[in-house]
């Protein structure tokens, strides 16, 4: 097979990791790709991001199946102009997509189909959205009704915050457009777990369970950021959550998505809160997760080409995935500053020993050097039969790692 896969991520160059061990694929197109991608077996970065010029490259280079990695080119509809020709591609329509596009859309389809979430009111008038949250309690949670590059979540824990943070979505546009509409919603207390699923609109299949660390610092403090690791399994994840999860989010998602007729092949990601009440859905994402995409396809045994096909064909529901005992850590080296100003430039040494370990994410290749291009630069992934195997694996892999202003927490896998 030959494989177009979308995307310039971390989450991407695990992806085309993971195909590239698939004795099925012979090539796969990364778009645009990285500084990993471009060095991974059988692959080769192509600079499109286009979805027309994607369809073109994929119709003249006769790609047998495409893959889309982020989320923007599904919410312009990728899949359904892809589709309209008569091309193979994984991921879920435009109309699907809009369980992540749009916040107010998904409480919505939530609300309908009695998915267990947080209580909420929805906004596209500044003066009831100021109204409500002088008469709200706290803490509470304003986000952004549109896609926000991760940002678009603000907990508020007193009313001058949530004043703040209602005039700057929706007055001062401070989300270029996405915080025009808001969703205000209840304050969960508890861990957060990241279950990655795979649907074919007949069918839900989850994925092993993980854990991301958004926080810049050891601890979880300090601002948010893209993710700083992750671990899978999900301690925290017990089988009472996630009989608790099937019943009361999974099965009630995928009535909902047979009831709304939504053309949905792809990945469905759950983003939950688990509670001393229980389990809720905090969010929808259509695409994998990152980082934990690369603690995830880690501990896959299966074959990911065999899981998507089945996926395609509407077969999800004689696919059993297989996964590896004991754990993955996966934690992020980032440039100093970040998630705010940082500088870029600087020359990434990897030492061989650990090469095979390492998936790029902001980086790129300038004379043969890996520089940095991004604030999360890269990550090493490490398994171990426990957490504590794994995380002493991922640190020790670190050490074969440099470049100027590189950080990183100290305590991803550190289970209390």
């Amino acid at each position: 097979m030959d494989i177009l896969l979308i995307g310039s991520g971390g989450r991407e160059h695990a992806i085309a990791r993971k195909l590239s061990r698939s004795e099925k694929v012979d090539k796969i197109y990364v778009a645009p790709g990285n500084g990993g991608t471009e060095k991974e077996n059988k692959c080769e970065n192509i600079a499109y991001t286009d979805n027309n010029k994607l369809l073109e490259f994929a119709k003249e280079n006769n790609i047998d199946l495409t893959i889309v990695g982020p989320e923007v080119p599904l919410i312009e509809g990728i899949v359904d102009l892809f589709k309209e020709n008569n091309l193979k591609i994984f991921g879920p329509s435009q109309k699907a997509a809009m369980l992540e596009g749009s916040k107010v859309y998904s409480k919505e389809f939530m609300k309908k189909y009695g998915v267990k979430t947080a209580q909420y009111e929805s906004f596209d008038n500044v003066d009831d959205a100021l109204n409500y949250v002088k008469n709200a309690n706290y803490p509470l949670v304003v986000k952004a009704d549109g896609l926000a590059a991760g940002k678009g979540v603000i907990i508020c824990n007193e009313l001058s915050e949530a004043i703040d943070a209602v005039n700057s979505c929706m007055t001062e546009d401070i989300f270029n457009g996405a915080g025009k509409k808001i969703v205000v919603e209840e304050f969960l207390e508890g861990v957060e777990a990241s279950i990655l699923s795979i649907t074919d609109g007949k069918t839900i299949v989850p994925f092993i369970s993980a854990k991301d660390h958004k926080q810049i610092y050891d601890g979880g403090k300090g601002p948010n950021t893209g993710g700083m690791g992750a671990i899978a399994p999900n301690p925290y994840v017990t089988d009472g959550v996630m009989e608790d999860f099937k019943i009361n989010i999974m099965d009630k998602t995928l009535e909902g998505i047979k009831q709304e007729k939504l053309d949905y092949k792809g990945i469905i990601f759950f983003g939950l809160m688990i509670t001393d009440h229980g389990t809720y859905l905090l969010e929808y994402n259509v695409r994998m997760g990152d980082p934990e995409t690369q603690s995830v396809l880690e501990l896959m045994n299966s074959d990911f080409v065999d899981v998507i096909n089945a996926c395609l064909e509407e077969k999800l529901a004689d696919e059993k995935i297989k996964w590896k005992d004991g754990a993955c850590v996966n934690v992020v080296a980032a440039s100093s500053g970040y998630p705010h100003s940082y500088e870029k430039g600087f020359t990434i040494t990897i030492d061989d020993s650990v090469k095979n370990d390492v998936i790029i994410a902001g980086a790129a290749r300038k004379n043969d050097e890996l520089v940095t291009t991004g604030g999360r630069v890269l990550s090493v992934v490490a398994l171990g039969k426990n957490y504590e195997e794994a995380q002493k694996n991922a640190y020790n892999k670190l050490k074969g790692i440099k470049f100027e202003s590189m950080v990183y927490r100290h305590d991803i896998g550190k289970i209390k």
